[in-house]
């Protein structure tokens, strides 16, 4: 539906940012935590791509920008389910890189660590406990809190160099290098 409300408001996609994220339920979850956050964290960009890639063959050309976090390349403390999607929608993203890139269909990976979002301090910071509490330590300590605008800045430039891994703390990939 967003797809077809895009296209019919604004004209053809020529890019898609596939930003929507939850945090799920901290530890293993079960089968319904599994449902909701692998449909919200990786089926949603498969179901874009599902609709995207075959306009953007016909055409040359097209960009896809995944966002799967830092917890997509280290793991995070907290939810299974997390740290797990993030990798596949990393995955998934690099598959349409390498499956497509020669047809001109150019794909980003945005992994942030820490932003100053409500999927790191939750709607009522003062009630997270225990291990999301951690969790949310670990990302606020090991690096920069940033600020939306200046990660989108930083996506923006990235996209313009068509760079694969975008990496708006620089020592994620010190961190990625030691694991």
């Amino acid at each position: 539906e967003l797809i077809d409300t895009a296209e019919r408001e604004l004209g053809q996609i020529d890019l898609y940012f596939a930003n929507a994220g939850i945090a799920g339920v901290t530890g293993i979850g079960g089968d319904g935590d599994w449902d909701r956050i692998l449909d919200v964290n990786l089926r949603a960009h498969i179901r874009a791509a599902e609709r995207l890639v075959p306009q953007w063959q016909e055409r040359g050309e097209g960009y896809f920008v995944a966002t799967a976090s830092a917890a997509g390349l280290l793991t995070q403390i907290g939810s299974a389910g997390y740290s797990v999607t993030k990798h596949a929608a990393l995955a998934f993203a690099e598959w349409l890189s390498v499956t497509y890139g020669d047809e001109g269909l150019r794909v980003s990976v945005l992994a942030p660590m820490g932003v100053n979002t409500k999927i790191l301090w939750g709607d009522h910071p003062d009630a997270v406990t225990g291990t999301a509490l951690t969790g949310q330590r670990a990302v606020a300590e090991a690096g920069n809190v940033l600020e939306p605008a200046d990660v989108a800045t930083t996506v923006m430039a990235a996209i313009e160099a068509e760079t694969f891994l975008i990496l708006p703390h620089p020592e994620v990939l010190d961190m990625y290098r030691m694991k």
